[in-house]
Parts: C-alpha cells; sequence; structure tokens
C-alpha cells in the first residue's frame, strides 16, 4: 500500500487533469428533476451520461457547477466529458427518468451509479426511467452483495433492464457490495449484463468509502474507460 504522502499526491494529479480538462467544457448548475445538479457539455457530444453518486447523494453544488465531493462518479465528472459525453451529476433527490429525458437532446443516454447510486438507478428504471444503457459500480446488485434492498430485488424481473455493464473492484471489501454480489445478478440478467473486473489501486480508511477499493482510488482511469467505453 502506498504511504498517505502518495495518496494526497495522486489524487491531487487526478484533481488536476479534471480541472486541466475544463477549459473545454461547459459547466453550469441547472435542475432537473426536482433536483440541483451539475451539467458538463463537452464542445461536440457523442451521447449523454447521467452519474448517480453514492452515500446520501446530496452535495453543495456552487452556483458555478462546481463542488468538492469526493464520491467516485462525481470526482471523475470531467474525465467522462473528456470522452465526448455530457453528462449530468444529480443529487439524489432526482426523478431519474426526467434526468434520462432531459439528456436526451444529447443522443443516447446512459445512467450509471456507483454504491447507493445503484439503488437509484434501479429504483429510476422500475418507475419508467428507459435509459439506452445502465452502468452499476460497487453495486448494490444481489442478495450475495450483502444487503437485501439491491438491484435484484427492486426491480423483480430483468424485463425492463437495458444493457448493462457492471464494474466491480475484486477488492472491494464493503459489507454491501461485496464481489460475491456480481456472479447471481449476471445470472439472474439472463445475458443483458456484462462485468469488467478491477484490481491495484490504494484503500484507505472506511471500506465503502470513496477512498477505499470500493472507490477504484488509484485506478479511476481504469473504470472511467470502462464505464465510457460502454456508454459511447
Amino acid at each position: 500500500m502506498r504511504t498517505l504522502k502518495a495518496i494526497v499526491i495522486a489524487s491531487l494529479l487526478l484533481f488536476a487533469g479534471s480541472w486541466a480538462k475544463a477549459a473545454d467544457v461547459k459547466t453550469e448548475a441547472t435542475t432537473v428533476g426536482g433536483a440541483q445538479a451539475i451539467l458538463l457539455t463537452p464542445a461536440k457530444p457523442r451521447g449523454g451520461i447521467v452519474l448517480l453518486a453514492g452515500g446520501d447523494g446530496m452535495f453543495q453544488i456552487d452556483a458555478n457547477g462546481n463542488t468538492q465531493n469526493f464520491n467516485s462518479l462525481v470526482r471523475t465528472r470531467y474525465d467522462f466529458a473528456a470522452y465526448g459525453l455530457a453528462v449530468l451529476v444529480p443529487e439524489a433527490n432526482v426523478d431519474v427518468k426526467a434526468a434520462v429525458d432531459f439528456m436526451r437532446k444529447f443522443g443516447k443516454v446512459t445512467v450509471a451509479g456507483t454504491s447507493r447510486g445503484t439503488q437509484r438507478a434501479a429504483r429510476g428504471i422500475a418507475a419508467g426511467a428507459r435509459p439506452d444503457r445502465l452502468v452499476l459500480t460497487s453495486g448494490f446488485l444481489s442478495n450475495a452483495s450483502g444487503d437485501p434492498d439491491n438491484a435484484i430485488n427492486i426491480l423483480g424481473s430483468p424485463s425492463a433492464l437495458p444493457p448493462t455493464l457492471v464494474v466491480a473492484h475484486r477488492h472491494d471489501s464493503c459489507f454491501k457490495t461485496l464481489p460475491a454480489g456480481v456472479d447471481p445478478f449476471l445470472a439472474w440478467a439472463g445475458g443483458k449484463a456484462r462485468v469488467t473486473w478491477i484490481d491495484g489501486g490504494d484503500s484507505q480508511g472506511n471500506a465503502c468509502g470513496a477512498k477505499a477499493h470500493h472507490g477504484f482510488l488509484g485506478v479511476e482511469s481504469q473504470m472511467v474507460s470502462a464505464v465510457a467505453g460502454f456508454a459511447r
């Protein structure tokens, strides 16, 4: 495991890269589906992606569309825009269907949730959201993940499930999103889902936190590449 100093440096470099990309992307605060949100629009969008954060999903957004939230999907938002995707990062109370409909102007829409954001994504689909693709990272997927409030039990049937990508860290030790939950979800999805496994990186503090393997610390580029490649 790297030293704390190395982890801090790696994090600063990550943010430095995102700041550099911000110059090519329009950033604004907006309201979508009853929730405050950040909207990133590259010059020539190649589709849209809705990023659903984990935790309580609530974070302060300033008038310019900035936030200091360290959630894995929030802190990498400019990296998704660098792939040519218009990016919407809403707070947890968003109507997911309204968010998907809002992003249709950019082309095909992917919903990506991480941790508790995967529960919100599943509830959105159960309530009628119809994204073109779905991504579940560090997910509440099945009972074997460690929590009965998971995607299988929320959806009940895979009939409404769009093509789905699961992104999981092999050493995620969060007791709600254990790697053991992946295979049962894939079996339930009946060919509609596949998985990208990620290894390596750093882990510190809360096993269910953004700075653990659960949050892909140190391997953010691998997570973003897998998600953005699937979305495009």
